[in-house]
């Protein structure tokens, strides 16, 4: 089948270790559906991989992407969800110590076909395009999280979200503005400034620029580069919720400013599918939708994957299949 897959690791290459090509199609563990895929897209959870974080030699070569929509063996329209439960995990998945996502220990979304449990298939509401649903399990579903459960902001706070490109970031936007919240953005430059601000930021401020007021929350996706500004753009008792680190993992700590100004420091990664359904269902009900940066047929995914590490995405990369 056609597939998209890791064959090596490079920490400092990561496009020399992508295949675009052929790879055998096996059975799936005992007791999983199989799931033709319509769309995939591209997270930099996929570039991580290629550099070999979270990846062993031993477990290549290994197809990426957590992210897919397509049809099960019973003709359902469905999204994937991305995290995988250890077997006799009851509860949120995301809180599984040995919970996996596709790509890492099972075949991603990246392929023709996707092999997963069938606790792990939501229906794909009819009002969203397969390309819309496969944006959503990774990045959005975190962005849903973050704000709606994590936070603890009530709509009509005053929130600041690091990174105005990513797809956390833009998810985080739109959602946050169609929910009430007055949305405050910092981009690297006027182009992805603008765009925040067209998908409903109130305001879109420079790198390291100083606010005119201090938030309520702070949403922090990228780290060592953002850490700092982050903690200093709160109000004393504010939160700053944090679900990565794509510029490193590393900050430095402020220690100081966390205890003096009593701030809290919130992890939150992924999210459950339960809340991958809500996330469905704010969707087909508000009309939100996600930015989609680009579309590319499969074939031609080095391509996407070139312009995620090169940082000129604005929203989700999208593959076709």
């Amino acid at each position: 089948m056609r597939a998209v897959y890791a064959t090596s690791t490079s920490a400092t290459d990561p496009l020399s270790a992508l295949t675009v090509g052929e790879l055998d199609d096996g059975p799936g563990p005992a007791g999983w559906v199989k799931v033709t895929l319509r769309a995939s897209s591209l997270n930099h959870h996929d570039l991580f991989s290629l550099k070999g974080v979270g990846l062993p030699a031993e477990r290549l070569p290994m197809i990426l992407g957590c992210d897919g929509a397509g049809v099960d063996e019973a003709g359902n329209e469905v999204v994937v969800h991305a995290v995988v439960a250890s077997p006799g995990w009851r509860g949120d998945e995301t809180l599984d110590p040995r919970r996996t996502l596709l790509s890492e220990l099972h075949p991603g979304t990246m392929a023709d076909h996707v092999w997963v449990p069938a606790a792990n298939l939501v229906p794909k509401p009819a009002e969203l395009s397969w390309e819309e649903a496969a944006c959503l399990p990774t990045a959005w579903l975190t962005a849903y999280k973050m704000l709606f459960y994590v936070s603890g902001a009530a709509p009509g706070a005053t929130i600041l979200i690091q990174g105005a490109g990513g797809g956390v970031s833009t998810a985080l936007v739109a959602m946050a503005a169609r929910a009430g919240y007055r949305v405050w953005v910092i981009g690297r430059t006027e182009a992805k400034r603008g765009a925040a601000v067209a998908l409903g930021a109130h305001a879109a401020f420079e790198s390291g620029a100083r606010l005119p007021e201090k938030v309520d929350v702070v949403f922090d996706s990228v780290g060592d580069a953002t850490w700092a500004h982050s903690l200093r753009s709160l109000k004393p008792g504010g939160a700053v919720v944090t679900c990565g680190a794509t510029t490193g993992f590393n900050p430095p700590a402020e220690l100081n400013r966390v205890f003096f100004t009593q701030l809290r420091v919130l992890g939150s990664t992924m999210g459950s599918r339960d809340q991958l359904a809500g996330l469905l269902q704010f969707l087909a009900a508000t009309g939100v939708r996600p930015r989609i940066d680009s579309v590319l047929p499969l074939e031609r995914a080095r391509e996407g994957f070139a312009r995620l590490l090169a940082g000129e995405a604005t929203g989700k990369i999208v593959f076709t299949h």
